[in-house]
């Protein structure tokens, strides 16, 4: 397992080499300099700061120089246009605790209530309740999460007044919290109708199989042989789904993140590439890319961890 292990981060490292390589030459193939906006320096001093950036040289130098200030110096450079002169990664720590909340908080809570409501669906299947969740899941799987952003801010938060429009960054503690409730809610939705919609139609599936007729034979009543058989073997595939639900969750956060004026990575990513702030748009993309394969490594182990057949397998190899 260890060697397997080893091998999958090596190959996590030069994933994310490749997707920093990439990222690179196409921001610096964006039209223009970072500088060309402003309004304050002349020409001449354009030139200059294109100059102590390397921008004025071929994209293959330009490369050559960020390999090397990253591989011998560990220096991924600072801000151009957001903020001036400060390290792109004290930027990004200073943004991840927002984020993180954000995003955890979604995770956390549709986790539970997917499950659950997949459960329902599942043992009342064909009934009221299936029918009533299959449509509510229909939707939030249809509708993207910035629609629901928008929806609760202008009827929850607008109309009824019942939390802040926007993330209250002054505020304490409490007020904080409350203002990162309607965003969480509107990344919620999508994840749970998610979870819902898979455990639906692996329960189903087991609850029709061999052995749970045969649980039940032996006196487990439905309820025992579904939670001691079927929701177990049913969560083995769910686990594809729920570990990887996090990087998606991250990805969406980004408008929400706008919508609600929350802190957050995802602002500072749109922002960066907006005003083309090369150093703190590759900063921020590496994050991401980060968490991405991240979780595809922990779903790889999350196997075998889950269910004891697919150790065995592994040893046997």
């Amino acid at each position: 397992m260890g060697k397997y292990i080893l091998k999958r981060t090596g190959m996590m490292v030069l994933i994310l080499f490749l997707i920093v390589s990439i990222a690179f030459f196409v921001l610096r193939l964006m039209p223009g300099s970072p500088y060309d906006d402003d309004q304050d320096l002349s020409p001449e001093a354009i030139e200059a700061l294109n100059a102590k950036m390397h921008l004025d040289k071929p994209l293959p130098v330009q490369y050559f120089y960020f390999l090397k200030g990253v591989a011998l110096e560990n220096n991924w450079g600072t801000s151009i246009k957001l903020r001036p002169g400060v390290d792109v990664f004290a930027i990004i720590v200073e943004r991840i605790p927002a984020s993180m909340v954000l995003n955890i908080a979604s995770l956390l809570i549709s986790i539970p209530l997917g499950i659950l409501a997949g459960s329902l669906a599942a043992v009342f299947k064909n009934k009221l309740p299936d029918y009533i969740l299959s449509f509510m899941v229909i939707i939030c799987i249809s509708v993207p999460s910035f629609v629901f952003a928008s929806l609760l801010q202008y009827f929850v938060a607008g109309k009824l007044e019942w939390f802040p429009l926007i993330y209250d960054a002054t505020g304490d503690t409490a007020a904080q919290i409350k203002s990162l409730v309607l965003p969480i809610m509107a990344l919620a939705f999508s994840p749970i109708a998610t979870i819902c919609r898979y455990l639906r139609g692996e329960l189903i599936e087991t609850l029709s199989s061999e052995y749970m007729l045969l649980a039940r034979t032996k006196g487990l009543k439905k309820a025992q042989a579904v939670m001691r058989h079927a929701f177990r073997n049913s969560m083995v595939p769910l686990a594809n789904i729920i570990i990887p639900m996090f990087t998606n969750i991250l990805g969406g956060s980004m408008v929400v993140e706008s919508i609600f004026a929350v802190p957050g990575i995802g602002g500072i990513l749109v922002d960066s590439i907006t005003v083309s702030d090369y150093p703190l748009a590759i900063g921020a993309l590496l994050f991401y890319s980060f968490i991405s394969v991240a979780t595809i490594l922990i779903v790889d182990i999350s196997y075998g961890i889950i269910d004891p057949r697919i150790r065995l397998g592994a040893k046997k190899s």
